[in-house]
Protein backbone atom coordinates (compact mmCIF):
# COMPACT_ATOMS: atom_id res chain seq x y z
CA UNK A 1 0.00 0.00 0.00
CA UNK A 2 1.53 3.55 -0.70
CA UNK A 3 0.91 6.49 1.94
CA UNK A 4 -0.41 9.07 0.55
CA UNK A 5 1.83 12.16 1.04
CA UNK A 6 0.29 15.07 3.39
CA UNK A 7 0.24 17.93 1.53
CA UNK A 8 -0.72 20.29 4.40
CA UNK A 9 -2.67 23.44 3.73
CA UNK A 10 -1.60 24.55 0.30
CA UNK A 11 -1.53 28.30 -0.08
CA UNK A 12 -2.50 30.59 -2.99
CA UNK A 13 0.78 32.26 -4.54
CA UNK A 14 1.72 35.66 -2.83
CA UNK A 15 5.29 37.27 -2.07
CA UNK A 16 5.09 35.73 1.57
CA UNK A 17 4.75 31.96 0.24
CA UNK A 18 7.85 32.27 -2.15
CA UNK A 19 9.69 34.27 0.86
CA UNK A 20 8.51 31.39 3.25
CA UNK A 21 9.39 28.50 0.64
CA UNK A 22 13.01 30.32 -0.25
CA UNK A 23 13.85 30.72 3.89
CA UNK A 24 13.91 26.61 3.32
CA UNK A 25 16.31 26.83 0.70
CA UNK A 26 20.19 27.23 1.77
CA UNK A 27 22.11 29.44 -1.23
CA UNK A 28 25.33 30.75 -1.16
CA UNK A 29 25.64 34.25 -0.36
CA UNK A 30 27.47 36.54 -2.87
CA UNK A 31 28.07 40.30 -3.26
CA UNK A 32 27.65 42.10 -6.46
CA UNK A 33 29.51 45.46 -6.97
CA UNK A 34 29.70 48.06 -9.72
CA UNK A 35 31.11 51.62 -10.08
CA UNK A 36 27.75 53.90 -10.05
CA UNK A 37 28.15 57.78 -10.90
CA UNK A 38 28.54 58.81 -7.30
CA UNK A 39 30.69 56.25 -6.57
CA UNK A 40 30.77 52.34 -5.83
CA UNK A 41 27.62 50.75 -5.09
CA UNK A 42 26.89 46.68 -4.02
CA UNK A 43 24.48 44.83 -2.60
CA UNK A 44 24.32 41.29 -1.51
CA UNK A 45 23.02 38.20 -3.49
CA UNK A 46 21.19 34.97 -2.76
CA UNK A 47 20.50 34.51 -6.41
CA UNK A 48 24.29 33.87 -8.01
CA UNK A 49 23.60 30.91 -11.00
CA UNK A 50 26.15 29.71 -13.51
CA UNK A 51 24.91 29.52 -16.69
CA UNK A 52 27.18 28.66 -19.27
CA UNK A 53 30.77 27.68 -19.62
CA UNK A 54 31.60 28.77 -23.16
CA UNK A 55 31.81 31.45 -23.14
CA UNK A 56 31.70 31.64 -19.10
CA UNK A 57 28.31 33.41 -18.00
CA UNK A 58 26.63 33.87 -14.83
CA UNK A 59 23.17 35.76 -13.76
CA UNK A 60 21.92 37.41 -10.63
CA UNK A 61 19.09 39.27 -9.50
CA UNK A 62 18.23 42.60 -8.76
CA UNK A 63 15.37 43.95 -7.89
CA UNK A 64 14.87 47.29 -9.40
CA UNK A 65 13.83 49.17 -6.44
CA UNK A 66 17.37 48.68 -4.83
CA UNK A 67 19.22 51.45 -4.07
CA UNK A 68 22.10 49.93 -6.39
CA UNK A 69 19.62 49.06 -9.54
CA UNK A 70 20.31 52.71 -11.06
CA UNK A 71 23.93 51.91 -11.42
CA UNK A 72 23.52 48.46 -11.90
CA UNK A 73 21.01 49.19 -14.92
CA UNK A 74 23.55 51.03 -16.76
CA UNK A 75 27.01 49.31 -15.60
CA UNK A 76 28.19 48.07 -18.55
CA UNK A 77 30.41 45.60 -15.68
CA UNK A 78 30.09 44.35 -12.35
CA UNK A 79 31.76 42.69 -9.78
CA UNK A 80 30.96 39.22 -8.81
CA UNK A 81 32.21 37.97 -4.77
CA UNK A 82 31.87 34.70 -3.56
CA UNK A 83 31.40 35.27 0.29
CA UNK A 84 33.51 33.19 2.84
CA UNK A 85 31.83 32.25 6.21
CA UNK A 86 34.04 34.36 7.97
CA UNK A 87 32.23 37.36 6.39
CA UNK A 88 29.01 37.53 7.67
CA UNK A 89 29.18 40.71 8.74
CA UNK A 90 30.04 42.40 5.12
CA UNK A 91 26.67 40.30 3.77
CA UNK A 92 24.98 41.91 6.46
CA UNK A 93 26.78 45.47 5.49
CA UNK A 94 25.91 45.31 1.73
CA UNK A 95 22.17 43.77 2.88
CA UNK A 96 21.28 46.45 4.96
CA UNK A 97 19.38 49.54 3.91
CA UNK A 98 21.47 53.06 3.80
CA UNK A 99 24.68 51.50 5.36
CA UNK A 100 28.54 52.63 4.49
CA UNK A 101 29.18 49.52 2.46
CA UNK A 102 32.02 50.75 1.02
CA UNK A 103 33.84 52.84 4.52
CA UNK A 104 35.59 50.75 6.49
CA UNK A 105 35.71 47.94 7.86
CA UNK A 106 35.06 46.96 4.21
CA UNK A 107 38.23 46.38 2.19
CA UNK A 108 38.36 47.02 -1.54
CA UNK A 109 40.52 48.63 -4.08
CA UNK A 110 39.67 49.62 -7.80
CA UNK A 111 39.59 46.25 -10.18
CA UNK A 112 39.30 45.60 -14.07
CA UNK A 113 37.10 48.24 -15.69
CA UNK A 114 37.40 50.00 -12.72
CA UNK A 115 34.98 47.65 -10.73
CA UNK A 116 35.02 47.51 -7.60
CA UNK A 117 36.30 44.22 -5.90
CA UNK A 118 36.51 43.25 -2.35
CA UNK A 119 39.12 41.78 -0.30
CA UNK A 120 39.29 38.45 1.43
CA UNK A 121 36.54 36.97 -0.79
CA UNK A 122 36.48 33.48 -1.74
CA UNK A 123 36.22 34.47 -5.09
CA UNK A 124 36.41 37.43 -7.37
CA UNK A 125 35.10 38.13 -10.65
CA UNK A 126 35.00 40.86 -12.77
CA UNK A 127 31.89 40.66 -15.17
CA UNK A 128 30.44 41.98 -18.79
CA UNK A 129 27.00 42.83 -18.72
CA UNK A 130 25.17 41.22 -21.70
CA UNK A 131 21.83 41.65 -20.94
CA UNK A 132 18.82 42.79 -18.32
CA UNK A 133 16.16 40.86 -18.22
CA UNK A 134 12.88 42.02 -16.91
CA UNK A 135 11.22 39.36 -14.29
CA UNK A 136 8.59 40.78 -12.11
CA UNK A 137 9.74 43.45 -9.55
CA UNK A 138 13.68 42.62 -10.67
CA UNK A 139 15.96 42.14 -13.73
CA UNK A 140 17.73 38.87 -14.07
CA UNK A 141 21.25 40.29 -15.15
CA UNK A 142 23.30 38.01 -17.58
CA UNK A 143 27.07 38.54 -17.46
CA UNK A 144 30.39 37.08 -19.11
CA UNK A 145 33.42 36.38 -16.71
CA UNK A 146 36.25 38.02 -18.05
CA UNK A 147 38.54 38.15 -15.04
CA UNK A 148 38.97 36.51 -11.81
CA UNK A 149 40.88 34.63 -8.59
CA UNK A 150 39.22 31.55 -7.64
CA UNK A 151 42.10 30.45 -5.29
CA UNK A 152 41.49 31.63 -1.54
CA UNK A 153 40.66 28.57 0.57
CA UNK A 154 37.92 28.71 2.95
CA UNK A 155 34.44 27.73 3.20
CA UNK A 156 31.22 29.37 1.79
CA UNK A 157 28.87 31.44 3.49
CA UNK A 158 24.91 30.36 2.98
CA UNK A 159 21.67 31.81 3.87
CA UNK A 160 19.14 29.82 5.35
CA UNK A 161 16.25 30.52 7.25
CA UNK A 162 17.00 34.40 7.41
CA UNK A 163 20.65 34.26 8.84
CA UNK A 164 23.52 33.36 7.29
CA UNK A 165 25.53 30.23 8.24
CA UNK A 166 28.91 27.82 7.33
CA UNK A 167 28.28 24.87 6.07
CA UNK A 168 28.25 21.91 8.47
CA UNK A 169 29.78 18.55 7.84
Amino acid sequence: MTATPDLGTPQLASPDLLRSAFRRHAAGVAVITARGADGPVGFTATSLTSVSAEPPMLSFGVGTGASSWPAISTAEHVGVHILGEHQAELAATFARSGADRFGAPTGWRDGHAGVPVLDDVLVWLVCRVVARVPAGDHRIVLAEVLVGDPSRAGRPLLYHQGGFNGLRD
